[in-house]
Formats: C-alpha cells, structure tokens, sequence
C-alpha cells in the first residue's frame, strides 16, 4: 500500500507514539508485508526469528519491538507491538467506508458488461468490458475486473485475508486493505471467495478458470490458463504459475509455489514447493506414479506378513 504522499519518519512515529531511530526528515512512502516489500516500505516484525529477514529486505524502515544496530541507509520505529502500531498505521491511511448503495458511485463499469440483480459493488472497483457478473456476487473495495471476464452467483472478491495474531485474552485481527486483481478472460465458479490481500493484491492472470466453491487466500498469485477444480483451498501468499491444473479438494498450504504445468490429481494435499512440468498425488503431495508405487507396495503387506509367518 501507497501512501498519498511521502510521510517524514517523524510524522509516522507521531502517529503510532513510536520512538524512531533515523532522520526525522526521512522519507516514508508506503507499508507492505515482508513478502511485497520496495524501497520507501515500512514493514512491521515482532519475533526475533525473524528480524534479520525485516532488517535485510528492501523495505526501508522497520517496525520493530527491540532496540537494535539500524541498517545503513534505512530507520526504524520501536514499537512494545507492532502488531498493534501496524493496524494503527493501516487504519489510518485507509480507513473502512461504509457502502451507502448496492453499486457504488465511484464504481466504474465498461461497456457492454451486464450486472445482474442484487449485485454488490463496492467503492472504487473497476469492472472492464463485456463482463457477466451474475446475481448475489459481492465485489468489495478497491477490486479490478479485466475484460470477458465471467463471475457466478454467490462468490464473494475481497474478503479479509484469514491473519490473526494470538494474545492471552483473545486473537487478534490484521486488518486487510489490499485489492483483489481478475485480468481479462478469467471464470470464476459459483461461491467462490478470494480474498484481498493485506497491503498488495490478490491476483488471477488472464485467462485462468475457477469451478465452484474454491477458496483463495490472501496475497496469493494464480498465473495465465490456469484450471482449478471444485473445493479446491489455496492458502495465503501461494503462487500458483502458469497453466497448473488443480483437480478437486487439492489443499495448498501458504507461502509455496506450484511450477509451471503442474497437474495435481484429486484430494492431494501440497506441503511444500512443488516443481513444473510433473503430475502430483497424495498428501503430502509426491510425483504421481512414485506415489502410487508405494500404495500398491503397502497392499502386499499382509501378504509378505503371512508368508513370514508361516515360514
């Protein structure tokens, strides 16, 4: 997420009542998660696993909950939570609006797109043209819609990103204000629901197809001619690459990637990165044919079993 305007390191920590180790002059431009982080980013980390990762990616100021050496050429807030001083950050500069009409007046919608009855469109969505939005489809904030573009009833775009952080009394929520991106050529199924990011985008390239019921978490990248099919889960800040065939009830775990023309067969379950070009089955998800080897090799157990048995 953009500001609207450089901020100054002071103003930010004005904001969040942080102390700040760099110029107070120092230029602040956006907030983003580690994983989308540029230059001008804060970027929030509060475990000590992970605060080298903060304090060496691109973001360059760093909200962080202890004192330590500041990197040349960036500044840091500390912050007793970050968590916390983030969402502050969050809400601030992108305040929740309230809708006041089913389509929003500062929606935009191409030409020739039909919008079917009890449609929500919420503020600042840009539809493209020729695009089929059937009835009972809620389209929140800020989401974009290429061309030819078909979305059927009951699917839900720009939902929060499912992002909690635990505390003694309670979890604690972390505010989404990213976008969700279709681009052109994209059908997505009947009571779909992807979610925004939390500061980026949530995005599936052109010409991908979606089948009914399939969930898409936050942040996550799903590339051109993609098909994935019915039930499917795809967890947060997943990239999915170009033309990968997800059959039904696959589960993906956050933070992977699934190579190029990968085929993963029904009910699989993906744990970790998964390499292009291959045919996947089982959980966790192994090359197909190995994986079948070894079912039909646990098959023969009782048989083995019983000729030691009797020798």
């Amino acid at each position: 997420m953009k500001f609207a305007r450089p901020y100054s390191l002071s103003e930010i920590a004005e904001l969040i009542g942080a102390e700040f180790v760099g110029a107070p002059d120092f230029e602040v431009l956006g907030m983003n998660e580690i994983h989308v982080v540029e230059a001008g980013d804060i970027v929030f980390v509060d475990h000590p696993k992970y605060y080298q990762k903060a304090l060496d990616s691109a973001a360059t100021t760093v909200l962080i909950n202890k004192k330590v050496d500041c990197p040349e050429g960036k500044s840091l807030l500390i912050s007793d939570d970050p968590f916390r001083d983030f969402n502050k950050l969050t809400t601030h500069f992108k305040p929740f609006q309230p809708a006041s009409q089913s389509i929003a007046e500062s929606a935009t919608i191409g030409k020739n797109t039909i919008i079917q009855p009890n449609v929500f469109i919420g503020n600042n969505v840009r539809i493209g043209e020729n695009c089929l939005i059937h009835s009972n489809v809620a389209i929140n904030d800020n989401c974009i819609i290429g061309n030819n573009v078909i979305i059927h009833s009951g699917t839900v775009l720009g939902g929060d990103a499912f992002y909690y952080n635990k505390r003694d009394e309670k979890w604690d929520k972390f505010f989404s204000v990213g976008r969700v991106i279709i681009e052109d050529e994209v059908e997505i199924g009947a009571g779909c629901t992807i979610d925004r990011g939390v500061t980026g985008d949530t995005t599936i390239k052109e010409g991908s197809k979606l089948d009914n019921q399939i969930q898409v978490g936050h942040d996550t990248v799903i590339g051109k001619k993609c098909l994935i099919a019915s039930q499917c889960g795809i967890a947060g800040c997943v990239v999915i690459e170009d033309e990968v065939t997800l059959w039904g009830q696959v589960g993906v775990t956050s933070g992977i990637t699934v190579g190029k023309k990968a085929v993963v067969l029904a009910q699989t379950g993906i744990a970790k990165s998964l390499k292009g070009g291959k045919t996947y089955f089982g959980s966790p998800a192994e090359e197909a044919r190995e994986k079948l080897k070894q079912m039909a090799s646990v098959k023969q157990i009782p048989s083995i079993l019983e000729k030691v048995k009797n020798i």
